[in-house]
């Protein structure tokens, strides 16, 4: 039974010449399920199979947390120590951050890749490691207080596995060899910072494409202790299975599912390069990863002995669905598990369509009918189906952010996020016209990076220099008043800022942006800098 729901999940790659998925599911230790469909390599018409490896991204994050509590364990740090002790080209920010901090994603700093994608650079823009711990120091101020609330952060991790390396005088990659993987027999998995180096059996990421089919996803970004491994679901799986044998890790495991509550006392549900949060009444423990053209979900329940690791090397797939919709099939019909909320009617989701506005924050959201008849909530250019919960909200599914929402009367939705912060966001009418004054150039120190709004063809762009790369010309569209989302298409999807134009006697002295994980970024505007239309 568990075999044909899996082969089912399965059937859109299978016989297709592109590539695809593999799914594995593990129960009680055993390995009860490992099925794949689709190609590990397009050009040479190989398929993916048992030891094909993948690179898991963020999937990551819980091997660079558990080589800290390792030295934690052994005496050579506490994870409340300040992180610039041990990185002492960290700047002096407002408030402490600590190791802990950077485990939880609490810390506040901002991520290296938008710091990146704010100077026109995207992850196909070759660069150096060292261009991305520059970034992250050149940042003085922070997304909110050190453990006043979540926000993800690859900083954090790259961080962490710097510390790892000052500390134990060794590599990262060399590191978690010998103390983990060498140990549990996890012979495909290893970290691989730089991306053109030859890895035997590794799938190629691919994206599709309108007239061609597929293309090879571009990536140019190093890797690090925020998304350096390739691995393989076998490999993944002898992991999940040493959270139960624990040959390794009997002092500090643990440890890597602590949660650590904010400052407030609400529940944070990311502990340490995992996710703890319930689902159908059971608590889970998982781990997504995206980079170009490879997508992972790791995702275990304890108490039912179930691992479930699905990984694609297809950006158009969605491997946490997937992980999901194999979990369902474990855990139907078990003692104490719930039903799957069923989704509301096709009537109240089209009420629910529209843009929002949050004027706390002047964040913006699009809610939106699928093809589907499905609920789609996107953030920042993130697009996400909505599930429900038991409670008759809408939540932005499976993920380690809060973001649960119901209607609040005909032009509101009441939005709940991390930390327990609730608020009320508003219809937004289109039709508003951009604020006047905006042609001109900006400057932000942080991100070392220069804007020039422009007009061209009845449009207004902004072209972004930075320190590694000048970028295209964004297109800015109005929101409302002086409040406008700029577009910034990407490598995995096409995002936007949140952008507020800020004045002074009614003139244009600034723009303060943010992004998904980047917040509240100033850019002033230069002195005689004058209105610029171009030709």
């Amino acid at each position: 039974m568990l075999e044909r729901r899996v082969d089912a999940l399965l059937a859109p790659w299978a016989g297709q010449h592109g590539p695809g998925v593999t799914i594995g599911v593990v129960l009680e230790g055993r390995m009860a399920v490992h099925r794949h469909a689709g190609l590990a390599s397009v050009e040479h018409d190989v398929p993916i199979g048992p030891a094909t490896r993948f690179r898991i991204a963020s999937v990551s994050k819980q091997f660079t947390c558990a080589a800290i509590l390792m030295l934690a364990a052994e005496g050579k740090l506490s994870l409340e120590d300040e992180a610039r002790r041990y990185l002492p080209e960290l700047p002096e920010y407002p408030q402490r951050v600590t190791v802990s901090h950077l485990m939880h994603n609490t810390s506040g700093i901002r991520d290296m890749l938008e710091i990146m994608r704010h100077g026109g650079a995207d992850l196909g823009t070759p660069i150096r490691l060292q261009d991305l711990v520059d970034g992250i120091c050149r940042q003085r101020t922070l997304n909110f207080a050190p453990g006043s609330r979540f926000l993800y952060s690859n900083s954090n991790f790259l961080l962490l596995g710097l510390i790892v390396e000052r500390l134990s005088g060794e590599t990262l990659e060399s590191f978690l060899e010998m103390r983990i993987f060498a140990p549990l027999g996890m012979r495909d998995t290893r970290v691989t910072q730089n991306l053109q180096e030859a890895i035997p059996h590794l799938a190629t990421g691919y994206f599709p494409d309108d007239q061609k089919g597929w293309l090879r996803a571009p990536h140019a970004f190093p890797l690090h202790g925020e998304g350096g491994l390739v691995s393989s679901v076998q490999d993944l799986a002898l992991w999940g299975h040493n959270f139960t044998t624990r040959r390794i890790g009997a002092v500090w495991l643990d440890g890597l599912t602590t949660q650590t509550p904010f400052t407030n006392g609400a529940v944070n549900r990311y502990a340490r390069g995992l996710v703890v949060r319930p689902y159908r009444g059971v608590e889970t423990i998982s781990h997504g990863g995206l980079w170009p053209g490879y997508r992972t979900e790791f995702l275990r329940v304890p108490a039912q002995g179930v691992t479930v690791i699905a990984i694609s090397n297809s950006g158009a797939s969605d491997p946490n669905l997937l992980a999901h919709r194999a979990l369902d099939a474990v855990l139907d019909g078990r003692p104490g598990v719930h039903p799957v909320p069923a989704l509301p009617g096709r009537e109240a989701v089209e009420k629910l369509a529209g843009r929002y506005l949050d004027p706390e924050t002047d964040s913006t959201l699009e809610l939106a009918l699928s093809d589907q008849g499905k609920l789609t909530i996107t953030t920042n250019g993130m697009t996400v189906t909505a599930e429900a919960m038991e409670d008759g909200r809408f939540a932005s599914p499976r993920g380690s952010s809060v973001f649960a929402l119901r209607a609040a009367g005909p032009d509101a939705v009441e939005v709940e996020q991390d930390a327990g912060t609730i608020g009320l966001w508003h219809r937004v009418t289109p039709g508003d016209s951009l604020p006047e004054g905006l042609t001109g150039s900006y400057h932000s120190p942080e991100m070392a990076t220069t804007w020039t709004v422009t007009e061209a063809e009845g449009k207004t762009w902004i072209q972004a220099s930075g320190p590694v790369a000048t970028g295209p010309l964004w297109e800015v569209e109005p929101v409302q008043g002086d409040v406008f989302r700029l577009h910034v298409p990407g490598t995995l999807f096409r995002s936007w800022l949140d952008v507020r134009v800020l004045r002074e006697h009614n003139q244009v002295v600034g723009l303060e942006a943010s992004g998904g994980r980047v917040k509240h970024v100033r850019y002033n505007r230069l002195a005689g800098s004058p209105e610029t239309k171009a030709p």
